[in-house]
């Protein structure tokens, strides 16, 4: 009896297969929260000079995007093919650190829409920074895309279990009424 009401509120203590993530102790915490906001100014630094810089000598050939698609299409139809994967792989590269260091950094932004909106909403201005700002560069809404699902990948790939190791979740008061442990979730 005393087995079932355990394996209710979570895995038993014995059992092999269940594997609990055990939160970092709180020096350790510190110093992976410091690295990681470290890491995310070392990334903003990185993506001012990829994106703030001036390219005068482009400034004839840009033009805004506002439409979603258009400027992947372009890569696409590019007879070059490492000239697309620069283009297409590099947004998508540039959007991954933002995706693994944003949960460590803010708990509150953990989970994938969360990254996804507060990615989202970064590369916009961003991109509304360079239009508006900065010679040789536009608005282009598929960077914002790409950039966006860079922060994703980055977040499923390890963003997620960073966040989880740093700041492990908390059990809410309605975890009392769903008879489910934190462990559990």
């Amino acid at each position: 009896m005393a087995r079932r009401d355990r394996s209710r509120a979570g895995a038993p203590a014995d059992d092999p297969g269940h594997r609990s993530a055990a939160p970092l102790r709180p020096v350790a915490r510190a110093v992976t929260m410091l690295v990681a906001f470290a890491c995310m100014v070392g990334f903003a630094v990185v993506l001012a000079r990829l994106t703030l810089e001036p390219s005068a000598g482009s400034e004839a050939l840009t033009h805004s995007n506002f439409t979603p698609g258009d400027s992947i299409d372009d890569y696409l139809s590019q007879p070059a093919f490492r000239d697309t994967v620069k283009q297409l792989g590099g947004n998508i590269l540039l959007g991954v650190p933002f995706g693994m260091l944003l949960p460590v950094v803010l708990p509150r932004t953990r989970g994938l829409v969360r990254v996804g909106l507060a990615t989202a909403v970064t590369m916009v201005l961003v991109e509304l920074a360079q239009g508006a700002f900065v010679t040789g560069r536009t608005f282009d809404i598929d960077d914002v895309i790409l950039n966006t699902t860079g922060a994703l990948l980055g977040y499923l790939l390890l963003g997620r279990r960073l966040g989880r190791a740093v700041h492990p979740r908390r059990r809410h008061w309605w975890h009392r009424f769903t008879k489910r442990d934190v462990a559990d979730a």
